[in-house]
Order: structure tokens, then C-alpha cells, then sequence
């Protein structure tokens, strides 16, 4: 499945391969404070909105199985979910659920494009790169707000990106947010974030970290207990992409470490 992915106010001014393009955003904002161009027009939105549909369409024709949508981490779509980028006054923004009504546009023109019966799945997350500790849902009632016009829209399974796959998304309850997603919307779900490490990004560069039998063994329990269906793996598998093999036959002693010289070669 290709992943569908507008960059929005995050794309530096100048970049190919159309280096006279405009940068975009809700609000033109790349951050709180940071104003980076003007405001998108309805009629700009709407060119945005069929593009993705006709991208839709093409991965159809080409002979993909499903499409993912790349709403997370303060990009384009993310940045109409974040209020602090979606300053909008009209229709586009607004409380938490007005604030859906871009992803939903672009969730109906993919759904239209491609049939009821090609998966659609959407990306999402609470930390944005220009912020790891934000939270647009505070609580369940508000990520309930924040899905249910997307899963409404035709969106068949959330990727839900967290930071750390381990950690409770609210108070009160283990679930992380791929356990609250699935439990609120009934949709499938994918849960990632540092998955093969027992720390997070920056420790794993600095630290031997392979991720611990503990990690993996809660993993599996959670597929088990179906707080999630499917796991994302990235890092851990670009290292070693015999990972999911030794995974899955218990050669835990034959992973290679996570560590700043086994990255060299990705950055």
C-alpha cells in the first residue's frame, strides 16, 4: 500500500522538484509563531482534496492493494486536526470534530475514487514533530470526537503512532492509543512507536538497546488480547531485516542492537 503524503507547511521553501510551489498550510503556520505563508483558500483545499482522490484512483489502477493516508506528525492533514496550526475561522476550523472536516473531504474523495471495497487506512498521531508532547485528545471522550467523523468517512484501519508503543495514552487505563482507537471506533488498528527498542529514539542512538523479551512478550499480548491486529515495525527492521523471523522463532540472542553504528548506513 502507498502511503499518500502531503508534507504541507513542514516543506521548505525552494525544495524539488517544483521549487516555485508555494508552502501550504491550514493557517499558514509550520508551528505556534511561525508563519510561514497565507492561509489556504477554500478553492486551494479543494484542489488538494481531489488530488488526493485522483492519487487514490491511480494506486487502484496500478494494482495496489489499499492506500495509507499520512495524517500525523504535524503534516498537512495533521495540521488542520492541530489547533495550534488551524487557526481557521470558517468551516475548516473550530473545535476538535470541525477540525476533521479536511481528513474527512480527503477520506470521501479517496473512498469515491477507489470503491467500497479497496482498504483505505489513516495515519494518525497525538506528538508532532514541532511538538513531541502535545495532546489534541486529552481524554477518550475527545479522541471519540476526533475518529468518529474519519471512521465515518470511510476510513478502514487507523495507524496509530505513538512514540512509545508501551506507554498508556490516558489515565486510568494501559491501553495505549491503538487500544483506545480500536476500543472506541471497532475498527482495525496498528500500533507503533520504538518497537524492537526499550527506550525511545535518541537513547537507542546513544545506548546499546536491542529491546527487551518484556517489550516483545507485552507486544504479543496485546495481539492476543486484540487491543491491536497489526504491529508497525520501522528502525528495528531496517537494521535487521531478518527481524521479524528471528521474532517470530524466538532467536531473541540473534538481533542485532539498535545503536548509533548500526543506523549509520540510514541517515
Amino acid at each position: 500500500m502507498p502511503q499518500l503524503w502531503h508534507v504541507g507547511a513542514l516543506r521548505k521553501p525552494g525544495s524539488e522538484p517544483h521549487a516555485d510551489a508555494p508552502t501550504v498550510s491550514p493557517s499558514g503556520l509550520a508551528k505556534p509563531g511561525e508563519q510561514v505563508g497565507d492561509p489556504l483558500t477554500e478553492h486551494e483545499i479543494a484542489v488538494i482534496v481531489e488530488a488526493f482522490g485522483r492519487a487514490a484512483g491511480d494506486a487502484r489502477r496500478l494494482g495496489f492493494d489499499g492506500i495509507e493516508l499520512h495524517g500525523a506528525h504535524g503534516y498537512l492533514i495533521d495540521q488542520f486536526f492541530w489547533e495550534a496550526t488551524n487557526r481557521r475561522t470558517d468551516r475548516y476550523g473550530g473545535d476538535l470534530f470541525a477540525r476533521t472536516r479536511f481528513a474527512v473531504e480527503v477520506v470521501g474523495a479517496c473512498r469515491r475514487a477507489v470503491g467500497p471495497d479497496f482498504p483505505i487506512l489513516l495515519r494518525f498521531s497525538q506528538w508532532k514533530l514541532q511538538n513531541f508532547n502535545v495532546k489534541p485528545a486529552s481524554t477518550p471522550d475527545d479522541l471519540g470526537q476526533w475518529l468518529a467523523p474519519l471512521a465515518d468517512a470511510g476510513v478502514d484501519v487507523f495507524h496509530c503512532s505513538g512514540r512509545r508503543f508501551w506507554e498508556p495514552e490516558f489515565d486510568g487505563s494501559t491501553l495505549n492509543l491503538a487500544g483506545w482507537t480500536k476500543k472506541l471506533t471497532g475498527k482495525p488498528v496498528i500500533t507503533v512507536g520504538s518497537v524492537g527498542l526499550d527506550n525511545d529514539f535518541v537513547a537507542g542512538l546513544i545506548e546499546r538497546k536491542t529491546g527487551n523479551h518484556a517489550s516483545i512478550d507485552r507486544l504479543v499480548r496485546m495481539i492476543e488480547d486484540s487491543e491491536v491486529d497489526l504491529v508497525a515495525i520501522a528502525r528495528a527492521l531496517l537494521v535487521d531485516p531478518a527481524w521479524a523471523a528471528k521474532i517470530r522463532d524466538s532467536r531473541f540472542e540473534e538481533l542485532i542492537p539498535f545503536t548509533a553504528d548500526a543506523t549509520k548506513t540510514l541517515y
